[in-house]
């Protein structure tokens, strides 16, 4: 041991021993750094699929912030010199996802994953990431009936962005397209009008986008006009929605007794 260390005789076989030990070795270590390389990606694909749904979630919400702005900008060049500021536009939300659908053409019903554990209430309005929806119609535990505003027996208030003219606007059975009652021939309604929630019955917050006119119809003789609009909301489409999350108490019946009541005590 004396001579091997102050001549390093012993120093080839060292290295012609690690020579044939070092592929052994790399051989054992082999299924290690696979395992520990596959986890570490398995790590990295997770986290990157928690902050992506996260980033989608806060999409949705701000853009349920965000989408009142066009009503807003209106609102505030008729309003300014009375108020001297905006009203306010943030309202509180929660994302739901849709569970099964029933467009029969009788009724325009979906079904989402949230029900009174979470919260949900009769009445409570319901968005995407364009504009109103419809809004809950019964609930359970887990989950809630929705009725869309293109149900034929649904009616939500609204106004014309522009100038203010308020109207009733009624389902059709269409997804495509809803009409507005009893609005006179003279009323000031032009087709690419924004419709918005009035706010009037106090189901749906006053300012978010429902529906644009795409046809007016004027016949002679005829008291009233035919206006015809689209919704904005994506109502075959939209899988994520938002329930609007209101302080005052909802009324206890649907959308269909709100917007009766509505369309009784508003005039366009």
């Amino acid at each position: 041991m004396t001579l091997d260390q102050r001549e390093h005789l012993a120093e080839p076989v060292r290295e012609a021993v690690a020579g044939v030990v070092y592929p052994i070795q790399f051989l054992v270590d082999v299924p290690f750094n696979v395992v520990e390389r596959i986890s570490e990606r398995l790590a990295t694909r997770q986290r990157l699929i928690e902050e992506n749904r996260s980033l989608r979630t806060q999409q949705l919400q701000y853009q349920g912030q965000l989408q009142r702005m066009a009503s807003l900008q209106r609102e505030n060049e008729r309003l300014r010199n009375l108020l001297g500021s905006s009203h306010r536009v943030e309202h509180d939300v929660a994302v739901a996802q849709l569970m099964r659908t029933n467009l029969d053409p009788s009724t325009h019903l979906v079904l989402i994953n949230r029900g009174a554990s979470s919260g949900v209430f009769p009445g409570q309005p319901i968005l995407d990431s364009h504009g109103v929806m419809g809004q809950v119609d019964r609930v359970g535990p887990y989950s809630a009936m929705v009725r869309l505003i293109s149900d034929p027996s649904h009616a939500i208030p609204v106004e014309v962005n522009r100038n203010g003219i308020r109207a009733i606007a009624l389902g059709s059975g269409n997804l495509h397209q809803l009409e507005l009652a009893n609005v006179p021939n003279n009323a000031d309604i032009r087709t690419g009008d924004l419709l918005t929630a009035s706010g009037l019955g106090g189901v749906f917050p006053r300012g978010y986008p429902v529906a644009e006119v795409i046809t007016v119809e004027i016949e002679p003789g005829e008291p009233f006009a035919r206006v015809y609009v689209r919704p904005v909301a994506a109502l075959d489409r939209s899988r994520k929605v938002m329930l609007v999350l209101s302080h005052d108490p909802a009324p206890e019946s649907p959308s269909v007794e709100a917007g009766a009541q509505a369309q009784g005590t508003e005039t366009p």
